[in-house]
């Protein structure tokens, strides 16, 4: 496994780095640690650039030998581009299975709940991306164990992240939990040409759906010996809406998911319940999908 690590040496990519240390990961996992230095802002100090370059890599040497130390195969590269395009850029010519990324960086602000480096590799890196915050319930957690939500719409994207779950090595002591969320029909109008037992016939197909996507996701994970439980949502809900509020109620660590869903692409290559969970969960969230989508 292929895994990028970005930092730019703000407090939410020292969370990254934290995050590969505390994890397990398969064996032969080879890391990047990767730091975007934008030369536009040194266009008329060309010798501040290689200082700033050298001081960069110094600082990424010690984020890097951190995890050296405890036995991770760690690379280091510092890009001398925007970091909202060099970090996509740079995972797909190493071929990177996951991109590790800080929820907010050195020039996010206020309470933005994720900033715009992170934000571009989410919708643009063509491996999966996870996006790593702090959480109170990660570091308080008695046994190790990690609380991991995976929600599924039975789509083909939902069942990959079921699936990269199940083959990942996780703490001792983790809980999953499998999480659907039916849709209630909404149609233009007063229904005019639906009766309500149409609607009824509708909504409660969805909620069939759900269950048996839920049931399909706890056969996986139980099969490979990980404790999982399952959750349908109540039908009035949005996806999005549901699985924060599951990943709050449940005190989520992370929140494993497709990168989209039956509904298949937006405009903007992720869809629109993925990103919304990404930009807005208070845990940490990883896109999943598949090499070159």
């Amino acid at each position: 496994m292929k895994i990028l690590l970005a930092w730019d040496g703000s407090s939410s990519s020292d969370a990254v780095i934290r995050e590969a240390a505390r994890r397990p990961w398969p064996e032969r996992t080879e890391f990047l640690a990767v730091t975007g230095l934008d030369p536009f802002f040194f266009t008329h100090a060309p010798l501040l650039l290689e200082e700033a370059k050298k001081s960069t890599l110094e600082a990424l040497e010690g984020q890097a030998k951190q995890l050296e130390n405890i036995g991770l195969n760690v690379g280091r590269q510092v890009v001398l581009e925007n970091p909202r395009h060099g970090l996509p850029r740079v995972a797909g010519e190493w071929r990177a299975d996951l991109i590790l990324v800080g929820s907010h960086g050195r020039g996010a602000i206020g309470r933005l709940l994720v900033g715009s480096t992170a934000q571009a590799v989410l919708r643009h890196a063509q491996c999966s991306v996870e996006v790593v915050r702090n959480s109170a319930q990660k570091e308080a957690a008695d046994d190790g164990g990690m609380r991991v939500l995976i929600p599924t719409d039975g789509s083909d994207l939902a069942m990959t992240a079921l699936h990269s779950v199940a083959e990942m090595p996780w703490p001792k002591g983790s809980k999953f939990r499998v999480l659907s969320s039916p849709e209630f029909p909404v149609l233009a109008g007063e229904y005019p040409y639906y009766a309500p037992e149409q609607v009824a016939q509708l909504a409660k197909a969805g909620e069939i759906h759900a269950h048996e996507a839920v049931a399909e996701g706890l056969e996986l994970l139980t099969k490979v010996g990980l404790q999982a439980g399952v959750e349908v949502s109540e039908p009035k809900e949005t996806p999005a809406y549901a699985i924060l509020s599951s990943a709050e109620e449940w005190k989520a660590d992370l929140i494993v998911m497709g990168s989209h869903g039956r509904r298949g692409f937006d405009r903007i290559v992720l869809g629109s319940v993925s990103e919304t969970v990404a930009l807005h969960a208070e845990c940490s969230v990883e896109l999943v999908r598949k090499q070159g989508k």
